[in-house]
């Protein structure tokens, strides 16, 4: 398949125009227009983009990566259309806090279906949020299930995966969490999370090996003159900080500030969906624990927010619509976030030899054609 005349999205996060051709589920050339031969697309005035790339979603349509507790993998596929037929090519399997057993269970059945090809997105993998945290910052998560960091735990939890966890979330004031840090930052990514942690401990973290932040802003304390906090020594020491900008998670302005912070190289859009993702209002479920959705914003019965209703998708396209330059937040939907887990080599950007997850995406920045390895959706 040739795409012609399209707005290219290359991996240096510009756009030029160029055909490509892709062919055995690869991008296997990138050209000048005009001068690769044979049928294809007509782009013109389209963007040609990676597939979005969410690092850190729990579940949408209904559906929840943690429902695969009961041996069935039908959530994860269902999650997966969804994904795909929004333009999101690569996901991680975001978990919750939940005992051994629980998380046990859940990968076990999840794990014939990472990095396997279907009628949708590709699962590439885990994000394992919690249970390490600090209770006092539990967010959604179920404090019975909030525990002390176990490197022994991980460890078993990872080999359940088939070694797939590719980020694990951690409170760094924790007792244990520094030599905990040390020890996964070998084996993936560890995001500071869910956590009260001042300026200094948080800085302890970065410097045991941690790289990234979960969700900025939300489940730690505020950035203020006099302690910066978690914030602070993410601005100082993160590779990457996530952030939601469903317009609901944090003000636009915010959204804005962030980039013009942190640059266009650091930061990594996420929705932190769950299940009512692309659903109709009502109640729906969380963690174990119940939640209404009304109107994009979804909580818990206390009123505590527990993650988004939002798409990633439309959280780029949010983004875009708050004042973030287009592409500066394609950066932090496609590339910026396949490097944060090690996934960049294969994805997150047209170069040759990589995979074809493609879009092009129309004047709204909607998609209008979907390519997951080379087919099309």
């Amino acid at each position: 398949m040739i795409i012609r005349n399209g707005k290219i999205f290359n991996e240096n996060g510009q756009f030029v125009d160029a055909d490509i051709l892709l062919e055995n589920g690869k991008i296997a050339k990138v050209a000048p227009v005009g001068t690769l031969e044979g049928e294809g697309i007509d782009a013109s005035g389209k963007y040609v983009t990676p597939g979005f790339v969410d690092i850190h979603t729990h579940g949408c349509a209904g559906a929840d990566f943690c429902d695969t507790v009961d041996g069935s993998t039908k959530y994860i596929e269902d999650m997966s259309k969804y994904y795909g037929s929004q333009g999101v090519t690569t996901f991680l399997g975001t978990t919750m806090a939940f005992s051994e057993d629980i998380l046990e269970n859940i990968l076990k059945t999840a794990r014939p279906l990472f990095n396997k090809e279907g009628n949708g997105a590709v699962m590439r993998g885990v994000n394992m949020e919690g249970p390490f945290f600090n209770k006092e910052k539990k967010g959604a998560q179920a404090e019975k299930y909030i525990i002390s960091p176990n490197q022994e735990m991980f460890d078993r939890l990872n080999e359940a995966s088939g070694n797939n966890i590719r980020l694990v979330d951690i409170a760094p004031e924790l007792e244990g969490s520094i030599e905990f840090i040390e020890y996964a930052s070998k084996k993936c990514t560890v995001s500071l999370a869910h956590t009260s942690a001042k300026y200094e401990q948080a800085k302890a973290g970065y410097a045991a090996g941690a790289s990234h932040l979960t969700h900025i802003f939300n489940a730690m304390p505020a950035f203020t003159h006099r302690a910066p906090g978690v914030v602070g020594a993410a601005s100082d020491d993160a590779a990457h900080v996530e952030m939601i900008s469903d317009g609901i998670h944090l003000h636009p302005a915010v959204v804005r500030a962030v980039f013009q912070w942190f640059g266009k190289d650091r930061v990594c859009l996420i929705s932190d969906s769950m299940r009512a993702c692309g659903m109709p209002n009502g109640e729906y479920s969380l963690g174990g624990q119940k939640v209404i959705m009304k109107d994009g914003l979804a909580t818990l019965e206390n009123g505590t927010i527990a993650g988004s209703a939002t798409c990633l998708a439309e959280c780029f396209r949010k983004a875009v619509s708050f004042g973030v330059p287009m592409e500066d937040a394609l950066k932090a939907s496609t590339i910026n976030p396949a490097q944060a887990v090690g996934l960049f080599d294969e994805l997150g950007s047209i170069t040759e030899g990589k995979r074809a997850d493609v879009l092009i995406l129309d004047e709204t920045l909607h998609p209008e054609y979907i390519f997951i390895g080379g087919k099309e959706l």
